[in-house]
């Protein structure tokens, strides 16, 4: 999702399918195993900050949402994203959700520097960026983040593009969502060098863990 300037139907249709096929192949619970798992490691008595950067419709965020009120934790959600026509849709969507919030925004912004987190979320997001930018976006995330990261990304993999191109093909995928998700798995990762880009961090420790349909989980604790 390169294009900043895609609105309207257009931009809700391809939404729409990016959700779709991150939840029919378990993404999303990826990013919110890691929630879970930092959440052991603290004990707050006001609501816990989590920013979901490059949210999207918002469908990450109403899933934590849904498991804070299933277990009573309290949280202030605010969902970040460079397509400020994007935060319409994911306004829309979470309407119902009034401790999630959406602003456009550039990650790299002053504006988006002081804002204030416990927990930051990145969920195939990391990826778009250059190896420069994902140093220097890190090293903001592991600054701002009191408790720490969740990033949630692929792993590039010869099969896993060509197994991407048998699922669209199986379930419909519009051609914008195969070419993207095509472009995606040849920009994405080895474990190398998710542990290159780690060793720049000052954090307590972090771990990276391979999960379903090719994805990393890497968690950063601080």
């Amino acid at each position: 999702m390169d294009d900043l300037d895609m609105q309207g139907e257009e931009l809700e249709k391809t939404l729409q399918d990016l959700d779709k096929v991150n939840r029919w192949l378990g993404g999303n619970e990826i990013t919110l195993e890691g929630v879970k798992k930092l959440l052991k490691s603290c004990c707050y008595k006001r609501p816990i900050r989590i920013i979901d950067v490059g949210c999207g419709n918002g469908s990450i965020l109403k899933e934590v949402a849904d498991f804070g009120r299933k277990t009573g934790e309290k949280f202030e959600l605010l969902g970040v994203d460079a397509n400020t026509n994007a935060m319409s849709i994911a306004e829309k969507n979470l309407s119902a959700y009034p401790e999630v919030s959406f602003r456009g925004m550039d990650v790299f912004s002053e504006e988006f520097k002081a804002l204030e987190a416990d927990i930051i979320l990145c969920t195939l997001t990391l990826h778009h960026f250059t190896n420069g930018q994902i140093r220097e976006l890190m090293k903001i995330f592991t600054q701002k983040a009191e408790l720490g990261i969740v990033i949630n990304d692929l792993k590039r993999s010869r099969s896993a593009y060509y197994l991407f191109q048998a699922f669209c093909a199986a379930f419909g995928i519009r051609e914008v969502n195969r070419k993207d998700g095509l472009t995606s798995i040849l920009r994405s990762f080895k474990k190398e060098e998710l542990e290159e880009f780690g060793k720049e961090l000052n954090v307590s420790r972090q771990e990276i863990n391979l999960k379903w349909a090719f994805r990393y989980q890497w968690i950063l604790y601080n």
